[in-house]
């Protein structure tokens, strides 16, 4: 959904991870050590958050642990999904997890439809974080998908910020974090990959993308779900956001494709664009994104 349309010269490192692809760029190779140390980061992150492994804190949970100790993460992460479930009035929550699983996303990828199950109301009085505990008092699905990956491209950015001097970029398929140089980057098509609806600069910044095109099976299914109604989404085909961290903004991205976003963009200071299934494009003012409409 974004990709830099332009770049100096650089050393460039592709992998796979979390199910996806990952692009890192630097001025120079990333040393071993430090690709050592990225590997390993994701790795935590995917043992404490992942729905799609067995032995992850997210599983332990689901199937009844009732309490894990506290991911460093659980915090930051947990406080944002407050911040979302007050602006879309409980479109977006932590506990969609089953309701995604019952559209058929679930840890086998059976893309088997089985309805829509709305996640549990009130999901602040079954999650709890503190004192260095992740407790459920009764057995649900966590999903982070909201703001999860943004959360580990900023973390992937700091492991390798450490070791590596000059301009940096790390892009994990649509969500990306820059540091340094300015990059130029596409809007992707949501219904045409070869092309764009626009170009955006990222200086020290980060942008995050989400599409209903992606990550989406059977008729009409995808992954951004209602909560409230376990639904998918059908007025937005694609977001995109632009913040000073990949979290922040990798939560508007999904905020976005409900009411109540643009405000929550407003007051995290993050700019956006958003198309919606008919074709329209909308963007925040003061919108720096160049748009062929």
């Amino acid at each position: 959904m974004a990709a830099p349309t332009d770049a100096p010269a650089s050393s460039l490192w592709r992998f796979d991870a979390i199910g996806t692809v990952w692009q890192i760029e630097t001025t120079a190779p990333v040393a071993d050590a430090t690709r050592a140390a990225v590997a390993k980061a994701i790795d935590a992150f995917d043992r404490e958050w992942s729905r799609f492994r067995p032995d992850s804190l997210v599983a332990a949970l689901a199937g009844g642990a009732g309490t894990v100790p506290s991911p460093s993460d659980a915090a930051d992460m947990l406080n944002a999904f407050v911040a979302l479930d007050h602006a879309t009035r409980g479109a977006v929550s932590p506990l969609v997890g089953a309701s995604l699983e019952a559209r058929g996303y679930d840890a086998s990828y059976t893309f088997v439809d089985h309805g829509a199950v709305p996640a549990p109301r009130a999901w602040q009085e079954r999650l709890r974080w503190a004192d260095g505990s992740l407790t459920l008092t009764e057995p649900a699905v966590i999903d982070v998908g909201a703001l999860g990956k943004g959360r580990l491209v900023d973390r992937v950015l700091a492991v390798v910020a450490a070791d590596t001097d000059g301009d940096l970029v790390v892009d994990a398929s649509g969500d990306l974090a820059v540091r340094g140089g300015a990059q130029r980057i596409a809007l992707e098509h949501p219904y045409d990959a070869r092309r764009a609806i626009g170009v955006v600069e990222v200086t020290d910044a980060a942008l995050c993308a989400s599409a209903t095109n992606r990550r989406a099976w059977g008729d009409g299914l995808h992954h951004v779900l209602d909560a409230r109604t376990g639904e998918p989404v059908r007025t937005m085909a694609a977001t995109w956001a632009i913040g000073a961290d990949a979290m922040h903004a990798d939560a508007i991205a999904t905020a976005l494709f409900f009411d109540g976003g643009p405000e929550l963009a407003h007051d995290w200071g993050v700019e956006w664009v958003r198309m919606t299934t008919d074709g329209r494009v909308e963007w925040s003012p003061g919108s720096t994104a160049e748009l062929f409409v």
